[in-house]
């Protein structure tokens, strides 16, 4: 296993654990993280302050992989992010979406970029309509 792996299973770990002070020593200080809802977010104290807020919306959250994968300074990780909408989702503008109470099960792959021990880069994929459509957030889909 290489260090792109473990810094990987770290991060994971971390956030599952909602330990948010081990997750900011394993970002650069100048990390970039990549969302399709937020887009870009700049810097180790944002990343973990956008993973904080992940995290209060699902405070159940758990990770299902399927799929690991390393090779040079980058980890993917592919599978699936478990848990309930007990808190609110907060968005980019400031404002909170109310939790639902409705449990998700979505598809998701990482892909974590490594220098020195520590991640420099985040990219995050999932589908954003399937997100949506599992918390009951997009029109016609029963509540």
């Amino acid at each position: 296993m290489g260090e792109a792996r473990e810094v990987m299973d770290r991060v994971t770990k971390a956030l599952v654990a909602k330990d948010l002070e081990t997750l900011s020593t394993l970002y650069a200080p100048q990390a970039v993280a990549v969302d399709p809802s937020v887009g870009e977010i700049q810097g180790r104290e944002n990343i973990v302050e956008y993973f904080k807020g992940f995290r209060e919306a699902f405070p159940d959250l758990k990770w299902e992989p399927s799929k690991q994968f390393e090779s040079g300074n980058t980890a993917i990780d592919e599978g699936y992010v478990v848990g309930t909408n007990n808190g609110p989702i907060p968005l980019p503008s400031g404002e909170n979406i109310p939790p639902t109470g409705k449990s998700l099960r979505l598809r998701e792959c990482d892909i974590l970029t490594v220098e020195n021990g520590v991640a420099t880069s985040h990219r995050v994929y999932y589908d954003q309509m399937e997100f949506l459509d599992q918390l009951g957030l997009t029109p016609g889909t029963p509540s």
